[in-house]
């Protein structure tokens, strides 16, 4: 990259674009490229996110005394491809988990619930406060990617809410703002056509945190570790 053009990507990353919006959050988007969005979320998050080894590191180890399945909270689940991955993984290691994907977006639940069916996955359009006031609570709260799309304040409630519903832990994965993971991504992205996949992908990187940022947004019990590459995961933990 020329020394120019990364002296201007630094500039760019320097700051959280908090106020800028995904095409996949805006109302009126493109129905037909938000589904193509949400069915090639499938690849993006099983080569890029780190959730299969979070899975092996944070859910596979989890040993209940009764035997019964892990149950965990998938909160804004969006199509549902984290749940179903997470589901499939554990199932081949003879370690069923129960899964619950909730999204309060009635366009990301309604894909979800289009879904083929997989054993131990069930989707809901809900909020997770909508969850707090019914009572429920799992071993693991989850999520993938959701943290930079939240306010202040919807930051402040979901891991509020994380705390109530989780009985083990809470575990939030998502980006790292870094020149670094925007120029790789720009390139990474490029096949992905039909879809938000790339616009959206960059814009999501300009909104995340950086792990200094994202612990001093956290209450305290919270931490920050690292994930995968260019990614931060925000705990929270019981065991």
């Amino acid at each position: 990259m020329p020394e120019r053009d990364a002296a201007a990507m630094g500039v760019l990353l320097r700051r959280r674009a908090a106020a800028e919006t995904e095409q996949m959050d805006r109302p009126d988007c493109d129905p037909r490229l938000l589904d193509n969005t949400y069915r090639q979320f499938m690849v993006i998050n099983r080569v890029l996110s780190g959730w299969r080894q979070l899975y092996a590191r944070e859910l596979r180890t989890i040993q209940k005394a009764d035997q019964s399945p892990v149950t965990v909270l998938d909160v804004g689940s969006g199509g549902g491809d984290l749940p179903v991955m997470l589901a499939r993984w554990a199932a081949r290691d003879g370690k069923p988990l129960h899964i619950t994907g909730i999204d309060p977006d009635p366009r990301a639940a309604a894909f979800a619930r289009r879904r083929p069916s997989t054993p131990g996955v069930e989707f809901r359009q809900a909020h997770s406060t909508d969850l707090v006031q019914e009572g429920a609570t799992f071993d693991v709260v989850i999520s993938n990617h959701v943290l930079h799309h939240l306010a202040p304040d919807e930051l402040r409630q979901l891991l509020a809410d994380s705390e109530v519903l989780a009985v083990r832990k809470a575990l939030h994965n998502d980006l790292v703002r870094s020149p670094a993971a925007f120029a790789l991504f720009s390139v990474a992205a490029l096949p992905f056509r039909r879809s938000f996949i790339r616009q959206d992908g960059l814009t999501s990187i300009r909104r995340s945190y950086r792990p200094g940022e994202l612990a001093a947004a956290a209450p305290p019990g919270w931490s920050v570790g690292k994930s995968a590459a260019f990614h931060q995961v925000l705990s929270f933990r019981r065991d």
